[in-house]
């Protein structure tokens, strides 16, 4: 079941649904809620300078991409263009706390957004229980604008939906055979983080039967 803005505005007020800082007028939707763009961006890195001379940045998706990325913050006021084709993380102004035991949330791109020429990339499932900002991947899919965006304006829209039966902390926290790698993440620790180890090693050697051997 989709929630509307009285049922939105019911977990808000009894503190099972947090918002730092709180939204304003404007974000309120008839069943979502408008997050705001933040002052987080982290743009990726093409090369490094090793011992060896220069290189361009060859990213194994197995690996953590942290390091692949440059974080900029912008002062409130400060603008942020992508030039034609570029690709970059953003984080949402707000911090979002859910805490009751069977809403979860998913994020979806305002339609305003993508009129001006961006591809704002959200199928991204809010978990159970998930605190912590949120990263928006943002594209100028144009090829030949720049377009500029500003911290505080909306972004992307978050969804509510009541789930059949209630889910504790504890397992949510649980994804696959690890812990929950992005619950509690700040606007500045967005960037990728790695799965496993015991699953990459398969991945990298090939070997699915291996992997399949880990039931489910």
């Amino acid at each position: 079941m989709i929630l509307t803005r009285h049922e939105i505005a019911k977990l808000i007020e009894t503190k099972k649904l947090v918002f730092e800082p709180e939204l304003d007028e404007f974000q309120n939707q008839p069943h979502a809620v408008d997050l705001r763009l933040g002052t987080v961006f982290y743009v990726p890195k093409i090369w490094e300078l090793t011992p060896e001379g220069r290189k361009v940045l060859n990213v194994d998706v197995t690996e953590s991409a942290g390091n692949n990325f440059e974080k900029l913050e912008l002062k409130p006021g400060q603008f942020f263009e992508l030039a034609p084709g570029e690709s970059i993380i953003a984080s949402t102004l707000e911090k979002i706390s859910m805490k009751e035991l069977d809403i979860m949330g998913i994020l979806y791109p305002r339609s305003s957004i993508n009129r001006r020429g961006l591809t704002v990339d959200l199928t991204g499932i809010v978990d159970v229980h998930y605190c912590g900002h949120l990263m928006i991947p943002i594209l100028n899919r144009t090829s030949s604008q720049i377009i500029r965006i500003y911290p505080g304006e909306r972004i992307c829209q978050i969804v509510f939906e009541r789930l059949q039966s209630a889910i504790s902390e504890e397992e949510a926290s649980i994804h696959g055979k690890m812990k929950a790698k992005y619950n509690g993440a700040e606007a500045g620790g967005l960037c990728s983080k790695k799965d496993a180890e015991e699953e990459i090693n398969f991945v990298r050697k090939g070997d699915f039967s291996g992997l399949k051997k880990i039931k489910y």
